[in-house]
């Protein structure tokens, strides 16, 4: 095989910087350049063959069989959402070196005046856009590179349906020709912008609703809208949390979310997860929208559908639990069973002996492992100068995993 060395050479923003000496001497030594048009075009003069980027398979299969020097030319630096991924998964590194240049992300935040140090980067370019939707939704400050499909548009209406319009939006387009343009809007303005093809879209968090008065965990029954107070109580709640020990990144499904308050917990542990609230009932959604509002709780999707129906268009999730199931129990661990990841876990709530005595017997069935927790609540309440404990019905809290003990 040519032992032959490939160049990754990265153009910078016309008008603000040219390429390095060294760049300029590997370009001029070379014998092909490959790159877009608008790369190619920088090099009139250029004595080799110009072969302009198509698909990367074609591109590798010539890499791979030609013995001539060759640089690729890509976009600022090749290694920051570039083609230099591609090849370095596919040429051995030793035959790779790479001459970085300015970054259209460097030069726009440079332009709007803005650090860029503390920011996440986001590329949508032929990605699933609820995934880039979920970086974006934990971040204070992102760069979103887009693409024709997923455009500064697109990103908008998602991100108002998840109730996280609260950024300061500067769309920058054409960077580095005279069309240049920086734009400085919010989310909702993004929606009326018929944004050019050549685009970044910068997000700075501006304002959401003030969460201090709220804890990550144990909030107040009364912060939460129910119909008649009908939520999973604060001190179950927590137990509740517990036993799904949750971690950041993971995927959970709330089957019968009712007011929502555990999943709003559930995002407050998990703020890169991803929360599916599934709620059927009108009433339950009108309450469980606003509260989703209320507790800016962005990485919580809410599915209007009863379970089991709707189960099959969601990700296979790590957790599960199952906060009402409308007289459908065994159908939904049915369904369940059937997604859930290794090492998953199903946490139930129930207040019957009749719910937990069913749940137990069919998880077993199905080779769960089965633990119990039987939550007894009592809070004090006055009685003119004295205080009485008030019991609260029992609730049993069920854990059930796969595998032996």
């Amino acid at each position: 095989m040519p032992q032959q060395k490939v160049y990754l050479v990265g153009a910078g923003i016309t008008g603000w910087e040219g390429f390095g000496n060294k760049a300029l001497e590997v370009i001029g030594k070379a014998e092909v350049l490959i790159g877009h048009q608008r790369h190619l075009d920088i090099f009139p003069d250029f004595a080799g063959e110009k072969r302009v980027l198509g698909e990367l398979a074609e591109m590798l299969d010539f890499l791979r069989e030609t013995d001539r020097r060759t640089v690729v030319l890509g976009s600022g630096d090749p290694n920051f959402f570039g083609v230099a991924r591609f090849l370095l998964r596919n040429i051995p590194k030793e035959r790779i070196e790479i001459f970085p240049n300015l970054t259209s992300v460097q030069y726009a935040f440079a332009r709007i005046k803005e650090p860029w140090d503390d920011a996440i980067f986001v590329s949508c370019h032929g990605r699933e856009l609820h995934r880039a939707i979920d970086r974006i939704v934990a971040a204070e400050k992102v760069a979103v590179l887009t693409d024709k499909v997923n455009t500064p548009a697109a990103i908008a209406r998602e991100l108002i349906e998840r109730g996280a319009e609260g950024y300061e939006a500067w769309l920058c387009e054409d960077l580095g020709t005279p069309e240049e343009r920086f734009t400085r809007t919010d989310v909702k303005g993004l929606l009326d912008i018929p944004a050019s093809p050549l685009n970044i879209l910068i997000l700075i968090k501006a304002w959401e609703p003030s969460l201090t008065q709220y804890p990550l965990i144990g909030v107040e029954d009364e912060e939460f809208a129910a119909i008649k107070k009908l939520i999973t109580k604060q001190e179950v709640r927590a137990v509740t949390l517990a036993k799904l020990q949750l971690q950041d990144d993971l995927i959970l499904w709330d089957i019968g979310a009712g007011s929502g308050s555990v999943s709003i917990e559930a995002s407050n542990l998990m703020p890169n997860g991803k929360i599916y609230a599934l709620e059927r009932n009108p009433q339950y959604v009108v309450f469980l929208r606003d509260n989703l509002k209320k507790f800016v709780a962005r990485n919580v999707k809410l599915v209007e559908s009863f379970a089991p129906e709707g189960l099959e268009d969601l990700p296979d999730p790590d957790r599960v639990f199952i906060g009402g199931s409308g007289g459908m129990l065994e159908e939904i661990i049915e369904a369940v069973d059937r997604r859930l990841k290794q090492d998953g876990m199903i946490v139930l709530n129930a207040v019957t002996l009749d719910t937990l005595t069913k749940a137990v017997e069919f998880l077993e069935d199905h080779g769960y492992t089965v633990e119990v927790t039987c939550v007894n609540i009592a809070k004090t309440r006055g009685l003119s100068e004295y205080k009485l404990f008030e019991s609260q019905n029992p609730v049993y809290i069920i854990t059930a995993w796969k595998g032996d003990e």
